[in-house]
């Protein structure tokens, strides 16, 4: 017996270095009803949903590193479905599902529709978690610029048990800076200051990097374009900027990487986590 356990294991070893095993992820999930799994789970209704819990991130985070131009995000939100049907108060699944549900195409399906689906879900089961509202209300802010439904739902966060002052004031600044990016900073920046885990700070901190491109790009074109203006001809790379004394230095974006400039046209290095930013023309 210990001889055929160790020739199975030598085999194995060797199939694999010849052909490697497919990815783990399942392309079919079996089973789609909320109803059937919970009837299938009998009593053990969280230890399933933590299983699914899990599926849902590692079916994420591989499809998020793949770089198949065919990649889908199609079993997310089903998983999440599923987790949150057998566990309703899985405040985790919720909060962290409908950021990478919301998260644009590469980086995420792009669906923030169904981001809110899962919000809406959560806030049925749990009526008083003001998280939940305030991160419905952020979807409708960052995705859709629905400035008007921003401020509705951080309104009635607000009033919930448990939430902290700053909440108060964001439906008078939503409503009155509409797509001001400095209305969006200073969401992401109480985030970044009262979050108590460490994901969600480092995402705030992300978004608040993606402003500061953002801004520093604006400055950068104008730049460029005022070189353009004195010299009759655009700037051939970053050092014809500073030679001209328009700028100081080669310009660097928050993470350290330079700045792109290629027939006059300024941009981030294709390689930047802060790719895709946000669409520059609502959050003037």
């Amino acid at each position: 017996m210990v001889l055929l356990l160790s020739a199975i294991v030598g085999l194995q070893v060797a199939r694999e270095r010849a052909a490697p095993l497919p990815a783990a992820e399942e392309k079919l999930l079996y089973v789609r009803s909320p109803e059937a799994v919970k009837r299938m789970a009998l009593s053990y209704d969280s230890l399933v949903a933590d299983i699914y819990w899990i599926r849902a991130i590692q079916h994420y985070g591989y499809t998020k590193r793949s770089t198949d131009p065919a990649k889908t995000y199609h079993l997310l939100y089903p998983l999440l479905d599923l987790t949150t049907s057998l566990d309703p108060l899985f405040n985790a699944a919720y909060q962290f599902g409908a950021i990478f549900l919301s998260e644009p195409f590469p980086g995420g399906p792009g669906r923030p529709d169904q981001a809110i689906a899962l919000l809406q879900k959560g806030i049925k089961a749990e009526p008083e978690n003001w998280w939940l509202e305030h991160s419905l209300g952020f979807v409708y802010y960052w995705s859709y610029q629905d400035f008007k439904a921003a401020a509705y739902w951080f309104d009635s966060a607000s009033k919930r048990p448990g939430a902290p002052p700053w909440m108060a004031p964001l439906a008078a600044v939503t409503l009155t800076h509409g797509g001001n990016r400095q209305a969006s900073r200073q969401l992401w920046q109480h985030i970044a200051q009262t979050e108590g885990d460490d994901w969600f700070r480092s995402e705030a901190v992300r978004r608040l990097q993606q402003l500061d491109a953002m801004d520093a790009l604006d400055v950068l074109r104008k730049a460029v374009a005022a070189y353009a203006e004195r010299t009759g001809h655009p700037a051939r790379s970053w050092s014809d900027l500073v030679a001209a004394r328009i700028l100081r230095g080669i310009p660097r974006d928050p993470t350290g990487l330079t700045y792109r400039l290629e027939n006059g046209e300024v941009s981030l290095d294709p390689s930047s986590r802060m790719l895709p930013l946000p669409k520059a023309e609502s959050l003037q």
